[in-house]
């Protein structure tokens, strides 16, 4: 292998260089292959029981509403005590939620809200456990392999989701909706060991405030430091507007002649394009310019949306969602190591919650907004102006923040 396709490709160095790093991408790669699995049976079910798109909506509001209540004040807590505790206490939360969900999922003759009330519990949880698990990669890896630890954390993601719904569809159709749910509760041990043993992770640096001081605390850093504020914006401009998702029904049936086979295909694609660009992430990970491969992986998402919503032939409109799930694997991967390594560790748990609302509600907001502008027009205009869009807001992120640009960011120790 040539030296240049060697460094093009996924860095590996810290699986060899961290045996905890290792240990906890196994536990996160099979944890999430079970929550992929559980996103399937919830809708099944919830579809299965009330033949209704307003309760299967409502699975989206009780995911996505707890994260963003819960997450406000959980980045504080987080940064007042021992991050290790913290994530083992909510995994363990997480997966008795799961076990609740088979035993129902089992006898079935459940109300839906029971369902959704579970689904909530474990969203609420995991909006805890998220920001205990951010401060996992910069203190377990040397500075200059954070990269390339969130891309194999990001190629994990990626091929999860592409993988985790499929197997969940066949468990389903094989064993029925309790046993998609207790497989996904299992799951949750390997998370759990791979996090047991840690050393204990307690903030280093002045604790969080308690309560809302804390919060605002948190809120005051992310207004001050530009790089880290331009991440975030960056992100709510790629996906509030020009989340693709709710589109593609319509588009297909506007385009394609409503074929379900492509309607299928759609978000395959776009993690087809993840997974390539994970494993190609070498070159963008060495490269140690985050920012600038940020702007130009959202940049080009909008882009290639846009130019989805174009396209007349689906093999060609299919090659620009490849196009679109690369560079926005790319752009979350310099997102994450932006927050990461610019975040004073005594405030990563709050500045990791905010990003974790941010691409909770983002998605959701921009799947509406698509939905909203297609009920006025068109799929296709939806889609067109959002990338348009999105590309002058990526624009104006890199026009006000030069720091983002250059790479003459803030380290820690300056914000």
């Amino acid at each position: 292998m040539s030296s240049g396709l060697g460094r093009a490709l996924v860095d590996v160095r810290p699986l060899r260089a961290s045996p905890l790093f290792r240990r906890l991408l196994i536990g996160r790669t099979v944890s999430l292959l079970g929550t992929f699995m559980t996103v399937v049976a919830v809708m099944y079910q919830v579809w299965d029981m009330t033949h209704s798109t307003v309760w299967t909506g409502a699975v989206g509001l009780a995911g996505a509403l707890p994260t963003v209540v819960v997450g406000l004040f959980a980045g504080a807590w987080v940064d007042r005590g021992d991050r290790r505790r913290i994530f083992l206490f909510n995994t363990v939360a997480q997966a008795v939620c799961s076990l609740l969900l088979a035993v129902q999922g089992f006898t079935g003759h459940v109300p839906v809200a029971v369902v959704l009330v579970l689904i909530a519990a474990q969203s609420g949880f995991g909006a805890v456990g998220g920001p205990a698990a951010g401060v996992f990669v910069p203190r377990l890896l040397p500075k200059e392999q954070v990269p390339a630890g969130l891309a194999l954390n990001m190629m994990s993601f990626t091929t999860m989701m592409l993988v985790g719904p499929a197997l969940g569809g066949l468990l389903i159709g094989w064993a029925g909706i309790g046993f998609c749910y207790l497989a996904d509760a299992l799951t949750f041990v390997l998370a759990f060991y791979g996090a047991f043993g840690l050393p204990a992770l307690p903030p280093e640096g002045e604790p969080s405030r308690a309560g809302l001081h804390g919060v605002l605390d948190g809120l005051r850093f992310l207004y001050g430091h530009p790089v880290v504020r331009g991440a975030l914006v960056t992100d709510l401009a790629a996906t509030v507007l020009s989340m693709p998702v709710s589109l593609f029904p319509l588009v297909n049936a506007e385009r394609f002649g409503g074929n379900p086979r492509t309607l299928g295909l759609f978000l395959s694609a776009i993690s087809v394009g993840g997974i390539v660009s994970s494993v190609f992430s070498g070159a963008v990970t060495r490269l140690g310019r985050p920012g600038l491969v940020m702007l130009c992986g959202a940049g080009t998402w909008g882009v290639a949306l846009a130019a989805f919503g174009l396209m007349s032939s689906p093999w060609a409109g299919l090659a620009c969602l490849v196009v679109a799930g690369a560079a926005d694997n790319a752009s979350v991967v310099a997102r994450s190591t932006i927050v990461q390594t610019r975040t004073p560790d005594s405030l990563l748990g709050r500045v990791t919650s905010a990003e974790q609302i941010v691409g909770q509600a983002g998605p959701n907001i921009g799947n509406l907004r698509g939905g909203l502008v297609a009920g006025w027009t068109s799929g296709a205009t939806a889609l067109v102006t959002g990338g348009v869009l999105c590309l002058l807001a990526v624009l104006s992120v890199s026009a006000s923040t030069p720091e983002l640009r250059t790479g003459t960011a803030l380290t820690p120790d300056e914000a």
